[in-house]
């Protein structure tokens, strides 16, 4: 269904004001496309859900296969009724990703092609990777790995921040059949020894610091608590490969424990420069991460190898419509999946030039993002609503002082992004010119599940729109049942994409429990979702993340949208607290425009604007004034110390190392009271 025009613009003709929900894109746009109409999107999609092994085998094919695949291309269940949850893509298939990145796009002649621009935390501090300069470089490490007893099916913990050695390490472990570990650069101790413990690596590889900003984090120091902690309980590390990061921190005044710690710069540069490529299965584990900010056991999401190649590169190309000259930038770390599919596997598998950004967005100053966006001519590029807003509080003269005459998509990745930040990135940051992918993806499953395609269909503000070719998302009521049309549910999804996980490491009981119990024949997603009468999908939120407010079920995203729509609010979060009579009532942390002061007629003001936009019912009972939120270095907001703030529950507050600036946490408890 063809969604109506009526306050609409098109790409680069105008702005787009807060009555505008719709944003076409460009005739001359369109006809560039990969997918040029909803027509062509029609097509494809039709078949990848009619002919799924057809069309993702045609795919496949694209790649390097030591060894093609057998039959049945796929195999799946999904319903635990029927037996063990069950998903395989490709089984039988010999490839490397790893081989797919590199050594194919090099025998394609693009070996002197810019694989990686480096861009350090200090403006001035850079380097580049070509792609043979990268290959290069992972063979050198995979000699390593292999010369200290590294093989196949055995795990390496990564603990790096954003330098060129972590895609390196990632691209090493993938080309000798290792399973990488990726832990974001920022946990604390406890949490890497969480997960030494359960997945037993055979070396961690880190650096001795970094600097984010004007502040040097001792990740050394971290890692080396870490294995202490990890050998006390019977897990004993043998190597520690350490990457010395001399603008951070000098060799000399490392800690150190002889025997166990190797200087990365003293073993890997001694190594070949090429290396044999094992070829594994398609079904063979790639990666494991651990998902986080939960309490106990961390779960660890296991991807494997063909099936996770074959999508994540897919979508890459098409959700951001990737032409060769194309100069991407995600800003997401290795550390988290979007790190994985959108800055190391997906941009390689494509042979795209790749910006690796080590520091801070906002360091020296609010401009940094589009300072580097004009400094290497970026074209595409990929960020999180969490740094749109903040970015928005700061003004648009960080902004509109760079040309950015570069860009031609936006992306926006992590949350549902609120309309308001929405049209503030196409407005200030794209110029109005420039269509924004919203993705809707998830950890577990790998890669894009519901995204625009640019110049294939109208966008609307906030809205992730439409399935990626191969997706069924269903939205199901309380029991389950399928819901057609315009509705509001629980979102899951039928029958299986390439790039779904497989299982949680160790664990497939709680795999099948967490994810496929709630309902049978169908993986739950956890958010709830919105249809419209067009057949645009918009996120609410976490499902934990809805408040039940007198039989009213409100996602906390709707409730935060409202809150952002206020012209002095620009930023919020929401959370649910207990209620005598209501049963949960809303709390709300709000961060105001910078130098305008707290005030009970703001503070009516903004319930007021709650109030009209979703209704009375939504309103909340707090407005906790926040001069910041408590976030990770990624920009994801804590919503469990949140939480716990607002129950007063403070003697319950948890490990708050991983967070960007832990003093926020403080500055909320004592405005509590105001």
């Amino acid at each position: 269904m063809a969604p109506s025009t009526k306050n609409s613009v098109i790409l680069g003709e105008a702005l787009a004001s807060e009555d505008v929900n719709l944003v076409f894109p460009t005739e001359d746009f369109s006809r560039q496309a990969h997918v040029s109409s909803i027509q062509k999107y029609g097509e494809k999609y039709g078949r990848s859900v009619e002919d799924p092994a057809g069309f993702w085998s045609d795919i496949a094919s694209g790649f390097y296969w030591k060894q093609k695949w057998g039959q049945p291309v796929y195999a799946d269940n999904l319903d635990i009724r029927k037996g063990k949850i069950n998903i395989e893509w490709f089984k039988g298939g010999k490839t490397n990703i790893c081989y797919n990145c590199l050594d194919r796009n090099i025998k394609s002649g693009n070996g002197d092609k810019i694989a990686i621009y480096w861009e350090g935390n200090e403006p001035g501090h850079d380097a580049t990777l070509t792609y043979n300069q990268l290959l290069a470089r992972v063979c050198q490490l995979a000699n390593y790995l292999k010369d200290i007893g590294v093989g196949k099916g055995d795990a390496v913990i990564i603990y790096l921040p954003m330098l060129m050695e972590l895609p390196i390490a990632m691209l090493a472990c993938a080309r000798i059949g290792a399973i990488h570990s990726v832990v974001f650069a920022g946990f604390s101790a406890e949490s890497i020894a969480q997960r030494i413990m359960d997945c037993k690596p055979k070396v961690v590889i880190t650096c001795n610091a970094v600097r984010r900003g004007p502040k040097t984090i001792f990740l050394k120091d971290i890692v080396d608590a870490a294995l202490t902690e990890s050998a006390q309980n019977g897990i004993n590390i043998d190597v520690c490969l350490t990457f010395e990061n001399e603008s951070a921190l000098k060799k000399e005044v490392t800690k150190w424990v002889e025997g166990r710690d190797i200087w990365w710069q003293d073993v890997v540069p001694k190594y070949p420069v090429t290396c044999e490529v094992e070829w594994v299965d398609a079904e063979d584990p790639l990666f494991l991460l651990y998902t986080s900010g939960s309490t106990g056991k961390p779960k660890g999401v296991l991807h494997t190898t063909g099936g996770y190649m074959v999508y994540t590169a897919t979508t890459f190309k098409y959700a951001f419509d990737y032409k060769s000259k194309d100069i991407y930038w995600c800003t997401a770390d290795c550390g988290w999946i979007t790190g994985h599919s959108y800055v190391t596997y997906g941009p390689l598998l494509n042979g795209a030039t790749n910006v690796v950004f080590e520091g801070a967005p906002n360091y020296p100053d609010a401009g940094r993002c589009w300072d580097i966006v004009d400094k290497y001519k970026v074209s595409i590029f990929y960020t999180a609503p969490t740094l749109v807003r903040s970015l928005m509080r700061e003004g648009d003269e960080y902004v509109t002082r760079y040309s950015r005459k570069s860009l031609r998509v936006l992306g926006s990745v992590g949350e549902p992004i609120n309309p308001s930040a929405w049209r503030w990135f196409f407005n200030v940051v794209g110029d109005g010119r420039c269509p924004i992918s919203d993705t809707w993806w998830q950890t577990e499953t790998g890669g894009f599940m519901i995204t625009p395609l640019p110049g294939a269909w109208p966008q609307k503000p906030g809205s992730a729109t439409l399935p990626f070719f191969g997706v069924q998302p269903v939205i199901v009521d309380e029991k389950g049942v399928e819901l057609e049309g315009e509705c509001s549910g629980y979102l899951c999804v039928k029958s299986s994409w390439p790039s779904a996980f497989r299982t949680l490491y160790g664990d497939h009981e709680r795999y099948q429990t967490t994810y496929f119990s709630a309902f049978p024949g169908y993986y739950f997603t956890g958010d709830g979702c919105n249809r419209d009468k067009d057949g645009y999908y918009w996120l609410t939120g976490r499902v934990d993340d809805v408040i039940n407010v007198s039989g009213h079920r409100i996602g906390t995203a709707e409730v935060e949208s409202a809150l952002v729509s206020h012209p002095q609010c620009v930023e919020a979060a929401v959370v649910g607290v207990e209620h005598e009579v209501k049963g949960q009532g809303i709390y709300a942390f709000v961060t105001l425009t910078e130098g305008v002061p707290y005030s009970e007629e703001l503070r009516k003001s903004l319930i007021k604007v709650v109030r009209e936009k979703i209704g009375a019912f939504a309103a909340p009972d707090k407005i906790h004034w926040a001069p910041g939120l408590p976030k990770t270095r990624s920009g994801k907001i804590m919503r469990r110390i949140l939480r716990k703030i607002a129950s007063k529950s403070l003697d319950e507050l948890g490990d708050t190392s991983t967070l960007a600036d832990p003093s926020v946490v403080d500055q909320l408890i004592a405005l509590a009271d105001c």
